[in-house]
């Protein structure tokens, strides 16, 4: 890996897309040949036909990619070569001259597009209502292979070697010290980074946390041996765990195994990419029955466009692969985490973490339960996300 010390300076970078490309795709969104649908099924075939068209209408003559793009560029965004990699970055530096650096890792079918509404208060909380000593120097990398970090040229981008890559990141913008906050693959990948470089990650803050669930059923021994409380958490999560495994792993399975076959599909329709998403959103998150009641419709949609318009689909699924077919440190860490560790659990995750499991491998400081929010914590909730993100490191500072 090139280091900080011999590597060329980040490039300046700013999204200017082509109008060509944005014709193309509205050329597309008006050709799409749509399939045919049961009636009276709702969601439980996929995404049912009625609102996907819907969809689709809004995204092509309502939809603003000119406006998304803009508030993208509010970012300053730079890219560097790390590992052989092409890596995007948003860095956003705070007013405050004594704020913490904090690294944001997003997941899939995620992206930088999570963050538009925490970055702001995270970096200059006194424009914000808050202390001017809860201030965050912010970075938000795009994952190899997904967005303007895409298409990987080589094999082998797992979560470890993105954390070993964050943490050269971290060393070019002169950052010998840091957090790191994440969910989905970048909860994966920000807990890697506190197991994998404990002296120079300050704390590890998770919206998810993997392998904390219940996965097998629950004795009547293992129960009787907790509260309450962790007892009907530890029923749910085996509930959750088993609904999951039955009905919701499909997509995992083919990003898994055949995620080059599954590229050609959503890479040439972005009617197909836009289905293979907004499910996503719709199940992952805390809606009642569409996923524009926990997400906004536009923001969703901008998230959507960093796959179409990059022709990333494949190249972001890889990572399961990567995960699925690795060996050693890649495949499954198994030493403790010695860094500070908080989890922040919101009720609509798609897997409800155990404390009593986390704290096998994981240093947990701080737990928080929220009774509202799911997956996608800083687009659903940013504010509860934003105040316990705070909360966290404010703690570690107070605790030295």
């Amino acid at each position: 890996m090139t280091t900080s010390e011999d590597a060329a300076p980040p490039q300046p970078f700013r999204i200017d897309i082509p109008q060509s490309d944005l014709d193309d795709l509205h050329e597309r969104l008006d050709r799409t040949r749509w399939p045919d649908a049961l009636p009276d099924v709702g969601w439980a075939y996929g995404v049912p036909l009625d609102y996907l068209r819907e969809l689709v209408r809004y995204w092509r003559h309502d939809y603003d990619w000119r406006a998304a793009e803009a508030r993208l560029n509010e970012w300053p965004q730079f890219t560097t070569e790390i590992d052989g990699a092409r890596i995007h970055f948003a860095h956003i530096r705070s007013p405050e001259p004594d704020a913490t650096p904090l690294l944001l890792t997003h997941g899939w079918p995620g992206s930088i597009v999570e963050f538009l509404d925490v970055v702001g208060p995270l970096a200059d909380p006194a424009a914000h209502g808050g202390d001017p000593a809860d201030a965050f120097h912010v970075v938000v990398p795009a994952l190899p292979g997904y967005g303007f970090s895409g298409p990987t040229q080589d094999t082998g981008w797992e979560a470890g070697r993105i954390a070993d890559a964050w943490a050269e990141l971290m060393d070019r913008l002169g950052y010998p010290r840091f957090g790191a906050q994440g969910g989905d693959w970048g909860a994966m990948v920000s807990r890697e980074l506190g197991r994998a470089h404990p002296g120079r990650v300050i704390g590890v803050h998770l919206n998810l946390l993997p392998g904390a669930q219940q996965t097998t059923e629950p004795t009547t021994e293992e129960l009787a041996a907790l509260s309450p409380h962790e007892r009907e958490r530890t029923l749910t999560s085996w509930r959750r765990w088993e609904e999951w495994q039955r009905e919701g792993t499909g997509y995992a399975m083919l990003h898994s195994t055949r995620p080059q076959t599954l590229a050609y599909a959503l890479t040439d329709s972005p009617v197909g990419q836009l289905a293979w998403i907004v499910e996503k959103f719709r199940e992952w998150t805390d809606s009642r029955e569409l996923p524009e009641e926990a997400v906004d419709r536009d923001r969703l949609l901008t998230d959507v466009m960093l796959y179409w318009l990059t022709g990333t689909a494949g190249s972001a699924a890889r990572i399961y692969y990567e995960r699925a077919h690795a060996a050693g440190r890649a495949a499954a860490p198994t030493e403790p985490s010695t860094a500070p560790t908080a989890v922040a659990v919101f009720p609509a995750e798609i897997q409800v973490p155990l404390r009593h499991r986390a704290e096998r491998t994981e240093r947990i400081v701080r737990w928080t339960e929220f009774d509202r929010g799911g997956h996608f914590a800083a687009m659903e909730e940013p504010d509860l996300l934003v105040d316990d993100v705070r909360a966290f490191f404010r703690q570690l500072r107070e605790n030295g």
